[in-house]
């Protein structure tokens, strides 16, 4: 026998004795060895000098989704300070180009509906939320449409209206709450606001008799739609996993209350208020053709979702800032005094402008904790880069981060600190913006009305372009009138004397404080 069977025949043998299971791994594993080589050899040896850099990542598809999923402010200002302004990294195994600063923001917020689409990307997240035929569920001239009813319905007359609305509910809802009983107490801040914001928007966007069919139970379905916009939706949307069952049960709950409410105000033929849904009752689209009352209930649930994550997380970390900065809640309460009275009248829309602190709260805030971090939209044509070599190809996702200008020394002296009195003129922390960059004077008509194209400024809280969110002023109006109400009720500072501030939770594609997330409330007037 010779020295090749001495050694081949055992080791057959051997082999043979191996499992089934055990081949498998064996096979397995050579093909993910060879993946990863494959992914490294492609991002060291095959660069396109005509694309952006690549952030390098070990792993094919997942690429660097983990480190930009646990802190994605913090991926995009590394990533900047070591590529630049424009970079490209895998998530979840799609090649994503962020352009971070102003100019990038204004090359992807008002990129042409020829060369980018929020559809694309946006649908499967949106769709199981909010329904069918509404927002990126439908093309874009009818979202314009749709758009433009509502924004019809945002009026000054409609603001005046709100305030005591609004002012009312935070009142009622302190008195109530079980956990604010006493004169002091600890309480667990983000899910009360989570509450209160859905319970002010429901009653001055949508009228009594829905916000009387809302409770506790109600707003949380609110949070289980609010899930589904977790990111791992982007590939799973489909797929029967717990939040999404939840999502899909919140989503049918919440439709069905607006159809039924709708069926009742046709057979009544009339409305006790001249809410929201009464005016999309009474639209037409283009061509004269009525609003489906699917369609108002899906837009309805849209409206409220919309703004809910982003009021419910914002008026969150107010009240965390507040606690941090018990000065800077006294200078509110002084504010409202001098300014309104030492009797502190009831609220009323003309008295916010009289208010520029507590103004600043809900800008600064915004600065610091934009509720949406990243911005996508898909490429649907190459995209040249003006002033730059690289070119952009269909196969790849555009990244907006609105936060990063947001938090750029060269236009916000110590960037990372919370100071409301940096928006008063003169103060030492003033941000540094030009005329066109402060005003956003440059307006632009998508199919809804003139809205400021603004993505040349580094503060875009609210997004630019033709997707800039149409709840602007209703948000400022709703947080400003719960700021001005909860100051004249609380003192608040944090539990341990700290100053100290919760740090942000990622899970969702709209980001939020980190729970639990304590504040140390005592009442004014007990």
């Amino acid at each position: 026998m010779g020295l090749f069977e001495e050694i081949a025949g055992p080791a057959a043998q051997r082999l043979s004795q191996l499992s089934t299971a055990s081949q498998v791994g064996v096979i397995a594993g050579s093909l993910l060895f060879l993946a990863i080589f494959v992914h490294i050899a492609k991002q060291v040896l095959f660069k396109n000098p005509n694309e952006p850099p690549m952030v390098f990542s070990w792993f094919p598809v997942v690429g660097s989704t983990i480190t930009y999923g646990m802190d994605p402010p913090r991926f995009f200002q590394e990533n900047r300070a070591k590529y630049g302004d424009i970079f490209t990294f895998i998530l979840l195994g799609k090649k994503t180009t962020v352009y971070v600063g102003t100019q990038g923001n204004d090359f992807i917020l008002n990129g042409k509906l020829k060369d980018v689409s929020a559809e694309d990307i946006y649908s499967v997240l949106t769709t199981p939320v909010f329904g069918k035929d509404v927002v990126y569920d439908c093309p874009n001239s009818k979202l314009m449409e749709q758009k433009k009813f509502m924004k019809i319905a945002l009026t000054t007359q409609a603001f005046q209206s709100y305030v005591p609305i609004i002012a009312d509910e935070v009142t009622s809802y302190f008195k109530k709450n079980a956990d604010f009983k006493g004169t002091s107490g600890i309480v667990d801040i983000p899910s009360k606001m989570a509450q209160l914001t859905i319970f002010t928007a429901s009653h001055s966007l949508q009228g009594k008799e829905i916000r009387n069919k809302f409770d506790e139970s109600l707003a949380d379905l609110y949070h289980d739609l609010d899930m589904g916009f977790s990111a791992i939706n982007f590939m799973l949307h489909w797929a029967p996993l717990p939040w999404n069952n939840k999502r899909d049960h919140a989503q049918q709950t919440i439709a069905k209350i607006y159809m039924d409410t709708i069926k009742e105000r046709r057979a009544a033929g009339k409305s006790d208020s001249q809410d929201m849904m009464w005016h999309l009752m009474n639209s037409e689209y283009k061509g004269g053709v009525r609003v489906p009352d699917h369609e108002i209930a899906h837009m309805m649930i849209a409206l409220l979702m919309a703004g809910q994550h982003s009021s419910s997380s914002t008026s969150s970390w107010i009240m965390l800032r507040l606690a941090s900065r018990p000065d800077i809640m006294e200078d509110l309460y002084r504010e409202q005094v001098e300014a309104l009275g030492a009797d502190l009248p009831p609220l009323t829309y003309e008295d916010l402008s009289k208010l520029p602190l507590n103004q600043a709260i809900i800008k600064e805030t915004l600065r610091l904790n934009a509720p949406i971090h990243s911005i996508m939209r898909a490429v649907k044509q190459p995209m040249p880069v003006p002033g730059t070599k690289y070119v952009i190809p269909t196969d790849h996702v555009l990244l907006a981060a609105a936060g990063v200008s947001a938090t750029d020394p060269q236009y916000f002296p110590e960037p990372d600190l919370w100071e409301p009195h940096r928006w008063e003129k003169d103060h030492p922390l003033t941000p540094r913006l030009s005329k066109s960059e402060a005003d956003e004077e440059e307006k632009i008509d998508y199919g809804y009305g003139l809205v400021s194209k603004g993505a040349q400024s580094p503060y875009l809280p609210f997004g630019a372009g033709r997707h800039r969110c149409i709840g602007e002023q209703f948000a400022n109006v709703q947080l400003q009138t719960i700021v001005a109400m909860v100051v004249r009720m609380f003192k608040f500072r944090n539990p341990d004397g700290s100053n100290t501030v919760i740090g942000t939770d990622y899970a969702s594609l709209f980001s939020r404080p980190l729970e639990p997330a304590k504040i140390y409330w005592e009442k004014r007037n007990p």
